[in-house]
């Protein structure tokens, strides 16, 4: 890695280190919301922080470069295997075909039908929301078991040889 990349990623994650350790601090000792920013009808037990939008933002904002930064990753290093071996190149493009399908299917299994929650009349409860939801959970589920049976089988593999 050259020396400038290295100067960079490492001043960016301690910028992002610091901006979530200020966000959290005001978090944690904003104080309790008022206002328009309190939820009516919660139990006035309950504590709700006042800066519950400045967390939530920052997780959005997080996940987009996270995201964003996969993708950019993710092309850069197909190119730069297109130059070295295109068979290679072309074949590691099988993962994310692999990751595609498995998101198909589990859209395909996922259940639309509205739920009854009480006390909740939010715009949310959709059919294509509640197949979104249960997409992410399937997809976790198959990638997580995938993953188990890649750890076994290398093992297993690498006791044999």
């Amino acid at each position: 890695m050259s020396k400038l990349t290295y100067k960079a990623s490492y001043y960016a994650l301690y910028a992002m280190f610091a901006i979530i350790l200020i966000v959290m601090v005001l978090f944690f000792l904003g104080g309790s919301a008022t206002g328009d920013s309190a939820i009516p009808g919660i139990d006035p037990e309950m504590w709700q922080p006042a800066q519950t939008d400045a967390l939530l933002y920052l997780m959005y904002v997080l996940f987009g470069v996270a995201i964003a930064t996969t993708i950019v990753a993710a092309i850069f290093q197909f190119g730069a295997a297109l130059k070295d071996n295109p068979t290679n190149a072309v074949r590691s493009l099988l993962g994310l075909i692999l990751l595609v399908v498995i998101l198909f299917i589990a859209w395909a299994i996922g259940d639309g039908t509205p739920m009854y929650i009480r006390g909740y009349d939010g715009a949310d409860n959709v059919p294509f929301w509640l197949k979104i939801t249960d997409m992410f959970l399937y997809s976790i589920y198959i990638l997580l078991f995938v993953t188990v049976v890649a750890i076994i089988v290398s093992g297993i593999r690498k006791k044999i040889s």
